[in-house]
């Protein structure tokens, strides 16, 4: 029996992902279609990156279901819209339920492989935050994690939070939630009271920037 952790959560993750990939597309009036694999995009984008560093063949190329949840999202999108735009929030909510989700998704997969704790949170990092910056890039907006928001490092706060519980002997089926959550939690709390990491100030010369942009050799 396959374990709960890797069926149901992973539906829900790929679904919340979808949802914030298709609410996003909607404000760029893209047609049905585009919308459909800008949410296919942001669900699997994350995965498809980790499997391929791992030397796997794709996870959804083996199983449709990851095709047919995002055609769901879609079809939610579309029958409930006007309620999902009346929710501010909306995109966001579902953005952080996917994080949480797949992050920890992504680093089970690679505990499964044999990789190192260090190894397997880099990969659920990635598995959690890939697909927004495809979409974000898509769609012709700045990363979100490439933004002073907490976002990638919501997923190591996580993944070192599940081996944190792993390592007081919890089991994996009640750690694996847990860190999911705390996930979800540090992006809420992050956002709720304005918490970022420090800005990397701007220290280059405009002179020598300019010349260079324009192929000149700086003034001396």
């Amino acid at each position: 029996m396959n374990n709960f952790f890797t069926i149901l959560p992973d539906l829900i993750g790929t679904f919340a992902f979808a949802m914030s990939g298709i609410k996003m597309a909607s404000r760029k009036n893209v047609d049905w279609f585009g919308a459909f694999m800008i949410g296919l995009v942001t669900a699997i984008g994350g995965g498809t990156v980790r499997d391929l560093l791992l030397d796997v063949t794709p996870f959804w190329m083996l199983d449709s279901r990851y095709f047919i949840t995002t055609g769901v999202a879609l079809l939610a999108t579309l029958v409930f819209k006007e309620k999902l735009m009346r929710w501010t929030n909306t995109l966001f909510l579902f953005d952080t339920i996917g994080l949480g989700l797949v992050t920890i998704i992504g680093i089970s997969k690679c505990m499964d492989a044999g990789f190192p704790f260090w190894v397997c949170i880099v990969m659920g990092t990635i598995t959690g935050s890939i697909g927004g910056v495809l979409r974000d890039v898509l769609l012709n907006e700045v990363p979100l994690l490439l933004q002073k928001d907490i976002y990638a490092m919501a997923c190591v706060i996580g993944g070192l939070s599940y081996f944190l519980l792993l390592e007081i002997n919890m089991t994996k089926d009640l750690a694996a939630p847990l860190a999911a959550i705390i996930v979800m939690l540090v992006r809420l709390i992050a956002i709720q009271f304005h918490i970022h990491l420090p800005v990397l100030k701007s220290v280059h010369d405009k002179e020598a920037d300019d010349s260079f942009l324009n192929n000149k050799p700086p003034q001396q």
